[in-house]
């Protein structure tokens, strides 16, 4: 059973990693919803394992834009330099949230269970992450709806940078989403809907990769090669890879109305089952 739940949160990660629904939120609401015991699904380890997956994933979905970005630089062409410059200031907010905040909010956003130990726990995490689902979805189809415009990632400046940044730290909130923090914030600077949408993958890898490397240190050989932390790995890697595809061809012609309306019904559910439960 514990195989088969690493295939499936694998799947859910790369898959709400790269749409803007909350990968967090899936990971931590998906185990509570079924009373999932298995206790090595809830461990930093194996949200290594998820991410290392996405940070795979990322490197081959976008394999043309590195390779372009990379000989540019190699060029010194001004242009690269200054793009991969912009992708480093904006993984500077959520690195250093992670660094001072991760753990609080890890304990404030991890549903009770008993697989777990009660001081890591948090009764009313189910509320945290359906506010957060259904609030910052309404936020992404307003502001794209009523503000985003179709500027190109040629009008990205530093502040910008800046500024889509400080919005990816917000997703350490489970339910805010990474890509759709950093999707709204680029369609509230005015930038294309497809536009954005790449640069939010892309600003993914460093802030992914340093979180999996820097968790990698603490994790030894046998759990590298163990057969859970390895499914979910190749379920995660798959799954993002396919995610950042679908969505790059999706949003060219589609507004985010759909993930709105799915952000409202998990964030009801999630709420619902809550109360339900007492």
């Amino acid at each position: 059973m514990t195989s088969l739940w690493a295939v499936v949160l694998g799947l859910v990660q790369g898959l709400a990693e790269f749409l803007p629904i909350s990968s967090t939120a899936h990971l931590k609401m998906l185990p509570w919803i079924f009373n999932v015991r298995e206790g090595f699904l809830y461990t930093t380890q194996f949200d290594i394992a998820l991410h290392a997956g996405s940070f795979v994933a990322i490197l081959f979905a976008l394999w043309a834009d590195w390779v372009r970005l990379l000989k540019g630089a190699a060029k010194r062409d001004r242009g690269s330099l200054r793009f991969i410059g912009f992708l480093l200031v904006t993984s500077i907010p959520g690195a250093l949230f992670g660094v001072l905040f991760d753990d609080k909010v890890e304990r404030l956003s991890t549903p009770a269970n008993p697989a777990m130990l009660a001081s890591e726990t948090f009764r009313y995490a189910p509320l945290v992450v359906g506010v957060a689902l259904m609030a910052f979805g309404v936020l992404l189809w307003a502001v794209d709806r009523f503000v985003g415009r179709n500027d190109s990632l040629a009008k990205m400046t530093w502040g910008k940078a800046l500024a889509v940044g400080v919005a990816q730290a917000f997703a350490l909130v489970p339910g805010v989403s990474r890509s759709g923090a950093t999707v709204t914030a680029g369609r509230a600077l005015g930038f294309s809907r497809d536009d954005v949408a790449r640069y939010s993958f892309m600003a993914a890898l460093p802030i992914i990769g340093g979180a999996a490397l820097f968790g990698l240190r603490h994790v030894p050989a046998s759990t590298l090669l163990s057969l859970d932390w390895v499914l979910g790995f190749l379920a995660a890697a798959i799954s993002s890879f396919a995610a950042m595809r679908w969505m790059l061809g999706y949003v060219r012609n589609h507004s985010f109305g759909i993930f709105t309306v799915y952000r409202l019904a998990a964030g009801l559910l999630v709420i619902g089952l809550f109360f339900l439960r007492g």
